[in-house]
């Protein structure tokens, strides 16, 4: 079994649902009494918000940049980076270190085009729905078409995020605004959705939405499994 290396922190709320449910699939694959392999290095992520909202983004890619060379000090063997948004400085990760960073935004593309579909809504951070880095390599790299809340709706997901989802504060309200731009999405023709904050899916579920639902933090983990077990 190989090492997983996990950047955590951003924010601990989605981590720990990272940590679980890669033990919970080693444990499905091997039996017994079998865990994974990880070493988790878990930022404060007060830093590195306010690195976010000051634009310096160089600063917090040598902040994640030093937390991947720990994780390969470590004996790590690959880098999953807990967190959609911070893949914006995949670069700065990827140049520190010789293990591979397991890109968040590929795992959730292969998995749409394995479903065949072509046109999904995206939500997430501001500078996940705004920014090129996560749209981008979706549309360029894997031909999809990528649909994003309107300003006021994305303001809206945004602000939730980072004011209630980061906190543990799990809002009925909130639950049923995103359910109402999510189907705005599917009504501008959204084959699916993309749950591209890993907080989001704390608080909305394949229950919520009636096109298919690709949830970030469980398909990294997945993949974060299958690089860590292989065909063992």
């Amino acid at each position: 079994m190989r090492t997983i290396g996990l950047i955590g922190g951003m924010s601990w709320e989605s981590t720990l649902p990272y940590y679980r449910r890669i033990n919970e699939l080693v444990q499905e694959r091997l039996g017994g009494l079998h865990s994974a392999r990880i070493v988790l290095v878990s930022v404060d992520f007060s830093d590195i918000e306010a690195l976010q909202s000051a634009g310096k983004w160089n600063d917090a890619g040598l902040q994640l940049a030093r937390a991947a060379r720990s994780i390969e000090a470590a004996g790590g063997d690959c880098v999953v980076l807990a967190t959609n948004t911070m893949h914006k400085v995949a670069d700065a990760i990827e140049d520190a270190v010789d293990i591979p960073l397991l890109h968040i935004a590929d795992t959730v593309a292969e998995a749409i085009r394995s479903q065949s579909l072509q046109t999904v809504g995206l939500l997430g951070t501001r500078f996940t729905m705004e920014e090129d880095f996560y749209r981008a390599r979706l549309e360029d790299s894997f031909a999809l078409s990528i649909l994003v809340p309107e300003a006021a709706d994305r303001e809206f997901v945004d602000r939730v995020i980072y004011t209630e989802l980061c906190c543990g504060i799990l809002s009925e309200t909130s639950r049923d605004t995103f359910r109402d731009i999510i189907g705005r999405l599917v009504e501008r023709g959204a084959e699916g959705i993309i749950l591209g904050c890993t907080e989001i899916p704390l608080l909305v579920s394949v229950a919520d939405v009636s096109v298919p639902v690709f949830d970030t933090g469980e398909l990294h983990a997945v993949a974060a499994v299958e690089f860590a077990l292989g065909s063992d």
